[in-house]
This record gives structure tokens, sequence and C-alpha cells, in this order.
């Protein structure tokens, strides 16, 4: 019985995706091109992409794809290639990257801004699947959306002229979420008792799969949507929030409205640090001078790659800023030794020793099954036998021996693969990498402790910045910010692109602006998707599969500049609640009995802010190379504030 034909009812090419294939940006591979089709198909309505590759073998087996095209003489595909060994291979590699999707499914989209370049789209679908861009490169956009526009009706979000939302055939009934509608039976207690019990495997490994992992989990009790009458009732015969403006609007009812922060600062960033102005900070002895400027520079515009393997090693505590040519010439080779022997201590173990160490064992099993799967992507850790992937194991391995307590566990190889890149030198890797466990080892103990700390952080950071967002939040089984876990425990390894991290990591590094930086970064991401969540009504299972397909397409320079900007708010805000001022670090000198904070900054550097009011600029667009792995983590360091409350006045 022949197929039913499927029409194509718009097509265009020169339509790219933009994937993290390897750290080189200029890579072609990177933007990997295709044709976008609207498609009319028994089953309905459908956008499709696919790669060119994939069309050139569906070309030579035309005779199997039975599409009748509509008001075009193009033909679907391209001429048979005879000598297709090598397409075969590109192209089954690419069909993962293949999109399809019954209009119908769609919750809504982004459209770039008009001074962006090349025009973009952006799908979401209602269960919060998140499409990689849709770059029309010899543009198309435009008619592609009032093709299928005839099939459903579009709303421009009244909040962000960028996304627009698909309005439902009845919006009373099917834009309420997941929740409201009791799908779920019972309450989500056991997805939370996964997590609690093994976080760090429900992270790395559950989210690559959260559509599945969620359907095992989620269909439990029906969740409480609202807060109890007494503690309603109780906020409501409180006293002011701190922070928060309370209008009486109607009798017997007060409505918290807005925070009371600052207008938001557009913050500039600036250039790299150069090796030029790296050498001009050292004196004839190799001391480095003026380090606080130097770590300012860091700040704004992160470091020239062809110095990074120098100035790494004095952000990472491998060298003291004060030592000369001689001191770091003489502790290198003090800590070449210690090296070495700390790695012979694990390699002359015989296999009737580790018969009977079974930690040994564990950590080892555990270590090569991680490494097999690190940043494979990469150019530096790509093919079967690369010998950069015995190193990373090596330096791992001897890490077990540094630290007997920590030993390794599941991450910390996510950690160690950028250092290895950057230092291109086991022992220099090494110590870089040990210097980032003291920063970040509080994250891998067996109690969570940091990890908790830190989600609790954010909350309260956030119901200072933004109430809606955090009610709205709450109100849908994300109050606990678990969708954030994979962000803090890998330090956003996987959130952007292998460049961009390298340069995300050494801005953090500098401890500017403030203590837990990081933590403005998360709030930073979730403002930049307000809109997309609260608009398309997101509920817990969505949000996850939403934050969770963000993966390398966070740009790093507008969320630096929108952190840093949400920093100044808050350091300028006239009643800071105690517990936010401490989070970031800021002083407080003499609270008021209300828990405001009265005074709070030290005497800090002179630094041009080049602040203006309004808003942000247009993000720029950062891509690289990091696909999506396995492993990893990050801390609270109660100590990073040191020197740091004084960047700004």
């Amino acid at each position: 019985m022949a197929q039913p034909y499927s029409q194509v009812l718009f097509e265009k090419d020169g339509v790219y995706i933009q994937v993290n294939v390897n750290s080189n940006t200029t890579d072609k591979d990177a933007h990997i091109p295709g044709k976008v089709y609207l498609m009319k198909k028994p089953e309905g309505i459908f956008i499709e992409w696919k790669a060119e590759e994939i069309l050139m073998l569906d070309g030579q087996n035309n005779a199997d794809q039975e599409w009748a095209v509509v008001g075009s003489s193009l033909s679907v595909g391209y001429k048979p290639d005879k000598d297709s060994d090598a397409l075969n291979m590109k192209a089954e590699l690419r069909k993962k990257y293949n999109i399809s999707f019954d209009i119908l499914d769609l919750k809504s989209f982004k459209r770039s801004a008009p001074n962006h370049g090349w025009a973009y789209i952006i799908f979401i679908l209602k269960d919060g699947t998140t499409f990689p861009a849709l770059h029309f490169h010899s543009g198309g956009s435009k008619a592609l959306l009032q093709k299928f526009g005839k099939y459903i009706h579009i709303k421009r979000s009244p909040n962000d002229n960028r996304l627009f939302i698909v309005q439902e055939h009845d919006p009373d009934m099917l834009s309420k979420s997941f929740d409201e509608l009791h799908l779920f039976a019972d309450s989500s207690g056991d997805l939370v008792s996964k997590f609690i019990k093994d976080p760090y495997t429900t992270t790395l490994g559950g989210f690559s799969k959260v559509t599945n992992f969620l359907r095992d989990t989620m269909f439990t009790q029906e969740p409480v949507l609202h807060r109890p009458k007494e503690e309603v009732a109780e906020i409501l015969q409180a006293d002011e929030i701190p922070g928060m403006e309370i209008s009486q609007q109607e009798a017997g009812f007060e409505f918290i409205t807005k925070t009371k922060l600052p207008s938001r600062p557009e913050v500039k960033r600036s250039a790299p640090l150069t090796a030029q102005e790296w050498s001009k900070h050292m004196d004839t002895d190799g001391r480095i001078k003026n380090v606080e400027h130097l770590k300012d520079v860091m700040f704004r515009g992160g470091i020239e790659p062809s110095i990074r393997i120098e100035v790494w090693k004095f952000l990472l505590g491998y060298h003291d800023w004060q030592s000369t040519y001689k001191t770091r010439t003489d502790e290198r080779k003090r800590k070449v030794d210690d090296y070495f022997r700390m790695k012979l201590q694990w390699k002359t173990i015989s296999e009737a020793q580790e018969r009977r160490f079974s930690l040994l064992r564990e950590r080892k099993c555990l270590i090569e099954k991680d490494v097999t799967r690190t940043d494979r992507t990469h150019k530096f850790f790509e093919g079967e036998c690369n010998p950069n992937l015995q190193v990373l194991n090596d330096c791992l391995m001897t890490y077990c021996m540094y630290n007997f307590d920590l030993g390794y566990v599941q991450g910390m190889s996510d950690l160690l693969s950028p250092v290895l890149v950057v230092m291109e030198n086991e022992v220099d890797a090494f110590w870089c990498f040990a210097g980032l466990m003291e920063r970040v080892c509080d994250n891998f103990e067996m109690d969570q402790a940091g990890m908790k700390v830190q989600l609790s952080q954010i909350h309260k950071l956030m119901q200072f910045v933004d109430p809606e967002l955090c009610s709205y939040l709450e109100s849908h089984d994300s109050g606990n910010f678990y969708f954030c876990f994979r962000w803090l425990l890998i330090l956003f390894k996987r959130e952007f692109s292998f460049n961009d991290i390298m340069r995300f990591w050494e801005v953090l590094w500098t401890d500017r602006p403030c203590k837990n930086f990081h933590l403005l970064i998360c709030l930073a991401v979730l403002d930049t998707e307000k809109s997309t969540l609260i608009e398309n009504n997101f509920g817990f299972t969505e949000i996850l599969k939403h934050i969770n397909d963000m993966s390398g397409a966070i740009h790093l320079e507008d969320t630096l500049k929108k952190a840093e900007g949400i920093y100044i708010q808050l350091k300028d805000s006239k009643k800071l609640p105690a517990p936010v001022a401490e989070i970031i670090g800021l002083d407080v000198v003499s609270p008021s009995d209300s828990g405001y904070v009265a005074s709070r900054d030290k005497s800090p550097p002179q630094l041009d802010l080049n602040l203006k009011e309004n808003g942000l600029h247009t993000p720029n667009s950062g891509t690289a190379g990091n696909t999506p792995d396995d492993s990893s983590i990050e801390i609270l360091n109660e100590n990073g504030d040191v020197g740091v409350n004084n960047f700004y006045n």
C-alpha cells in the first residue's frame, strides 16, 4: 500500500543551527547548514529542519520520499553522490540535530532583535522543549511565520516584544498548567527524594533524559497550589517585608507590588587583558604590581587566550602574586617532584593490592567511565586513542592521592578539562586543578550542604530582586530552585560554549564584584527567561526541560552585564535585608531592628564603571564548542569577598 503524500507548503535553504561542536568558534561545523520546511502531513502541519547532509542522503533514496512540492518548482533533496561513505558518516552524526514537530505542540517562539544580524527563530514546545535557534542567513524568517500563522493564532508578549505566544483554541481551559488540571495524581515527593539521595547522578544523568525521568517520577499526589489560610493570614498581618512595597488597593487586602530597588544601570564591559598590559605589571624580578587593578581588568573583559597559561596559575594559586621568577622556578621543581611521587603511589599498586583496596577500585572505575565521555567532541580530546585522555585520567587518579578524604566525585573531570586544555601540561594542569578544587570542594561533600546552601541563597535573592518570578516558581513547584542544580554543580560548564566557559571562569576567579557572584548569574539567566516561563505557564516539568535545553545557548557577555547590574541595584538599595547583604558579602555595620542594612561599604579602589540608566545592550552572540557530556561541581567560598567588596564606590 502506498504511503500517503506529504505536501511542502514552504521551504527555505540557507537556514543554519548553531551547535557546540568544538572550541573553535570559527569552525564551519559550529554552524550546520540545512533547510527548513512547513509540511502538511496526514497527521497534521509540521515544521521541520534537516541538515544538508541528511537531505543529500535523502536524495539518494528519492524513491522512498513522497513529498509533493506545492507552489514551487524546486525538488526536495540533492543529486546523489556516488562516493558517499563520508557523507553517510557525517549524515548519521547530524541526524540528532533534526527538528520536526506538529505546530499544535508549539507553545511559543522567540525572534531575534532587529539589530542582531542574521534573523533567527527559537521554537519552544508545550512540554518545555526548546530547539536550537534557526538562523536565516539568506532571509525567509518572516515568510515562514506568515505561512504557519495561517494555522495557529499568535499573540505578541506584552512584556517581551521578541516573544510570541501561541493561543489555544480554548484559552480558559488549555492555558492552565498541568497542576491546575490535576494531571498528576500524587505529590512530586519521589522526585525530590531521589534528588536528595543522589543529586549528582540525578542531575548529571537525569537531565539528559528529563522527559522520561519525570514521567516515571511525577505521577504522584496532587500538589498543593495555595498557601494554607493560616499562613496567608500571617503574611498579611505581618510587618512590612524588607524591600517590598505594600499597597492598600482593597479593604482588608494588601498586595505586594514591587521590590524597592533602584533602576538597573547599563553596564559596559571592556577588552580582555593583553600580553602587553600583563608584562607591564611585572617588575624586574617578576613580581606582579598593582594586582587589584589587574583583577579589575580581568573582570571587565577576561584574559587574552595567549596568556591564560600564565595568568591562570596566579588566579588558581599555583603561583603567589608576589613571587619572583626565581621563586616560581624553584617552586615548580618542587611541585613536579611532589606530583610524580603521588602519581607513583597509585601506579605501583599491584593487582593483588588493588583487589583488597575497594575504595581505590571504585574511584578508578568512576574516573575511567567519566574520562571517556568528557568533552569528547573538543579537538583536544577527540579520537579513540587520544593521549590527552590518559593525561586527564592520570591527573584525576593522582588527585585521589593528594586528597584522600575527597578522592574523586563524578563531575571533577568537567572542571579539569578546560584547565588541561589551557595548560597543555600534566603537572601544571594538576596543580591548577587542585587550586580550583580549593574553591569548589564543598559541593562534593557527602552531606551536600554546600549545594543546599546555594539553592537557599538563590531563593532569598530572588525573593528580594524579583518577587513576581519567585512567587510564580513557588506556585509551580519550583520554589526550591532544583532546576538550577546543574548550573551550580558544574559552574555553568554545560550552559556556555567551551570558549565562553573559560572566559566565565576567569571572570569569577577575580572574586569581583562581590562574593557569590555566580548566584547573581543564576538570577540574570532567569531574568532573561522570565517572560518565556511565565507567559508559557510552564510547570515543574516544563521548566526543567526548558532549562536543560538552554545548554550552550546562553549569551555570556549579556548575562555578565545583567548580573553586574543586579549587583549594583542591590548595593545601591537603601533598605537591603541583612541576609541578602550577607550573601553577596556587603558589610552589615549597623543593621536596624527591622533587619535592613544601614551601612555596608568598605573603602574600595576607584573604577570607571561607564554606567548608563535604562537597560542592557543587545546581547553579543558567543559561540564555541562544548557538547554536553557527563560530570562536575562548584562551591561557596566564605572568604571569597576579601578585597572584593571594595570593587565599587
